[in-house]
């Protein structure tokens, strides 16, 4: 009976991540508004009520591409922030925001997906918060970890009024020497960052600053010393 079941649930696997593989193809294809557990079960030779049992709707499909696809950019800047450890405050960050980079550059719908316009009729559930703070994190981790250090140095007047309590409740969550000037200034380069990274991708810098590695170079160091992060 065991060995039955690890084989059932071997098969399920497998044939989840087939679904999943023509959904990404099918998103690349028509955009998230597109997507349609018809025509996915249609590509895969599947009865479409074979298909509800994995996927009941086109939203949880969707769901499980968005969770994918935050967990696949919070690992590769999990890795480049280890790869990095060694090398300094400064050079972990670099090598975040370039994981990003290099991420979106792999696979620009699914950065669509989860950075760009949101899917009409879709609310994001919450088995997407967690997954989608992971790669953020890291950003809040180098602060967090160069600020215990005595090595992060963002001066200037502290928020004030509800932006002090939206700060003061992401640095109780994991950053305490954080001070609320430098959280601020990370979430000001997160949107950046990421605003840069999609106007790259959809060609908002065709014959101005394409390509843009120098471009992009610059901007994160100057992200990284409004922060305060040691040169």
């Amino acid at each position: 009976m065991n060995a039955s079941r690890t084989a059932r649930e071997r098969a399920r696997a497998e044939l989840t991540r087939e679904i999943k593989e023509e959904a990404r193809r099918q998103l690349a294809a028509s955009g998230a508004q597109g997507l349609s557990l018809r025509a996915v079960s249609r590509e895969l030779g599947m009865v479409s009520s074979a298909l509800y049992r994995y996927f009941p709707s086109r939203d949880e499909l969707l769901t499980a591409l968005i969770v994918d696809a935050y967990d696949t950019v919070g690992e590769r800047g999990e890795k480049a922030d280890r790869d990095a450890a060694g090398d300094g405050f400064r050079a972990r960050w670099r090598a975040v925001c370039h994981a990003l980079r290099n991420w979106a550059a792999e696979h620009p719908h699914e950065y669509a997906l989860i950075f760009g316009s949101p899917v009409p009729g879709y609310a994001a559930p919450e088995d997407t918060i967690a997954p989608a703070a992971r790669f953020p994190q890291v950003l809040i981790g180098i602060a967090q970890d160069a600020a215990a250090a005595g090595r992060l140095d963002a001066t200037g007047p502290a928020p004030e009024g509800r932006l002090a309590g939206q700060l003061a409740a992401i640095i109780e969550s994991g950053a305490p020497d954080v001070t609320s000037t430098a959280m601020a200034r990370l979430a000001a380069s997160w949107s950046q960052l990421t605003g840069m990274i999609g106007f790259e991708l959809f060609g908002q810098f065709a014959n101005t600053l394409d390509p843009a590695d120098e471009f992009f170079a610059y901007a994160v160091d100057r992200m990284a010393d409004d922060l305060g992060l040691p040169a």
